[in-house]
């Protein structure tokens, strides 16, 4: 790292802190660029985040001092910005929010940079706000906010210096949303953890997710069930009770497996079923590093790291007839996909990430010191 950026006090902006998912992988990486940094956070749940975060000064706001926050805090979104713009960071010369949901909106001092690296703008306040509350109380207790919640998400991005997306499908919200360019820095996966392994794939697809509406699992139970393939599901999460409901005797749910349970899954299946739109999508990448091709709806991220007829086939509407014909297609296919599949997903390596973040911060940091110094000298002629 150069001198200039290893004296600098550093703020890193993280909205939650309650687990290890895509998110907090990439806020390792940028502690690792920036071992100095604190953090600042609006909720922080102990034990449940890696040996780097954790060992970080960490700042959770006002609203993590309710008792059981971490069981309703979805409830608080109203709350949310008042929340993050309550952190004190007049002492920090550089503010690096990982955002996607409020972080970008901190205040930062006056002469400060503030680089956002957006997994991107709130999806529940845009274009998946029905998705998010459907047929829930979230709906009836959010929805006379989301007009105030927009025009904050709106305006609060006018404090970020430079923005960066996960991808150019994130890039393009990015644009849509705060008419505020972006350059593209895709995340990573973990090359250590997954790799194919020797044997035959045995005849099941497989989905590995949150159980979040808009990743649409609904959608491969019902086409996996219909088709009469066998499907194992990974994963957890609010959608838990009405996906089991749904699901029939070819749907298996395995809850939150270990790594070893999960590199097994993805190196013995036929093929990752990829339902939902997503910014971006690391288990895409795991996938195919394990040597798995995978089916996936032709939106979002995803469309950036499958290849199509390569590494993987897509599906054009979030249809059971339309997943169907892929799936039906992928099975008449004669494709080895192994080697092409592995050699895509190390295009994401985490070592190129680093790289590419610390040289955007770094170009970013001189252009600010030079546009500081001719204020300055501006002022004093």
């Amino acid at each position: 790292m150069p001198t200039n950026l290893k004296n600098l006090k550093v703020a890193v902006i993280h909205d939650w802190l309650n687990g290890m998912r895509g998110g907090e992988h990439v806020l390792d990486a940028i502690l690792e660029i920036f071992p100095q940094a604190e953090i600042f956070t609006l909720f922080y749940s102990p034990g449940k985040l890696n040996q780097r975060i954790e060992s970080r000064p960490i700042h959770a706001s006002f609203l993590n001092r309710l008792p059981r926050v971490e069981k309703y805090y979805r409830l608080l979104l109203p709350l949310l910005p008042m929340a993050i713009e309550s952190f004190d960071l007049n002492q920090f010369d550089l503010v690096i929010s990982s955002s996607h949901c409020v972080a970008k909106g901190v205040i930062p001092r006056p002469n400060a940079l503030h680089v956002c690296y957006s997994n991107t703008p709130m999806r529940y306040i845009w274009d998946q706000t029905h998705n998010y509350f459907k047929s829930t109380i979230l709906h009836f207790f959010i929805t006379p906010f989301l007009h105030y919640l927009r025009m904050w998400d709106n305006s609060s991005s006018n404090r970020v210096d430079h923005f960066l997306a996960n991808s150019v499908w994130v890039k393009n919200r990015i644009m849509r949303y705060y008419r505020r360019n972006a350059s593209v820095i895709y995340p990573f996966f973990n090359p250590g953890r997954f790799s194919p392994t020797p044997g035959k794939k045995e005849d099941f697809y497989l989905v590995v997710s949150a159980f979040a509406p808009y990743k649409r699992i609904e959608l491969a139970i019902q086409t996996c069930e219909q088709l009469g393939r066998k499907l194992i599901i990974i994963g957890s999460g609010q959608q838990e009770r009405f996906l089991r409901a749904l699901a029939g005797p070819n749907t298996s749910f395995l809850g939150k497996a270990p790594n070893e349970t999960l590199k097994e899954m993805y190196s013995k299946a036929k093929a990752l079923i990829f339902p939902g739109q997503e910014d971006f999508g690391i288990t895409p990448l795991e996938a195919m590093a394990s040597g798995t091709p995978v089916i996936a709806f032709n939106q979002g991220g995803v469309t950036e790291t499958v290849v199509e007829n390569e590494t993987g086939l897509f599906f054009n509407e979030q249809t059971v007839e339309s997943l169907s014909q892929a799936i039906l297609t992928f099975e008449e296919s004669k494709t080895d996909w192994t080697e092409a599949c592995v050699k895509r997903a190390h295009c994401f390596a985490r070592d190129l990430f680093l790289k590419k973040f610390e040289t955007f911060v770094e170009s970013a940091w001189q252009e600010h010191c030079a546009k500081e110094s001719l204020s300055r000298s501006e002022l004093s002629f």
